[in-house]
């Protein structure tokens, strides 16, 4: 690890993308799988950034569609580091898609994901904490708490 403290926001991801026909069902919205698979993606680059270190998906939490996001749409995912722990990073990503013609945006989908860093042999290593700027960083982190906790108490 090059420092021992990042701030949520120093990892913060925004990515866009343009749902195109391929990404459409027969109803002219996107598979719900297409937005799963961005997800993870920008949750990875902010969980690698937080880590400087290659990462894996462990988990996701939730997935919860919100609304529909048509065909042409563009897509706004932002992915934030909400807590760490040895080696594991909970991401959340919130996904809003924008009518383009009006600009128009809705809160599509949020999902939180668990990512634990990985060394050269693949092996976790350990992560920067995470330094709390704002209420909103230290709220999120909060309720990260207590969904880890629910998690590994599922965990046989």
């Amino acid at each position: 690890m090059d420092d021992d403290r990042r701030t949520p926001r120093s990892s913060a991801i925004e990515m866009n993308e343009l749902v195109l026909p391929q990404h459409t069902n027969n109803h002219g919205t996107v598979f719900g799988g297409v937005v799963m698979s961005w997800i993870d993606i920008c949750a990875s680059m902010a969980a690698q950034r937080h880590s400087r270190s290659a990462v894996v998906t462990a988990s996701m939490d939730r997935l919860d569609f919100l609304a529909p996001i048509q065909i042409g749409y563009l897509v706004n995912l932002e992915a934030m580091v909400n807590y760490v722990g040895r080696s594991s990073m909970e991401i959340g990503v919130r996904v809003e898609a924008e009518e383009p013609r009006s600009g128009e945006r809705v809160h599509a989908a949020s999902a939180y994901l668990t990512f634990v860093a990985l060394d050269d042999d693949g092996k976790p290593r350990g992560v920067p904490t995470l330094e709390l700027e704002t209420d909103g960083d230290r709220r999120r982190f909060e309720e990260a708490q207590i969904r880890r906790e629910k998690r590994m108490r599922r965990t046989p």
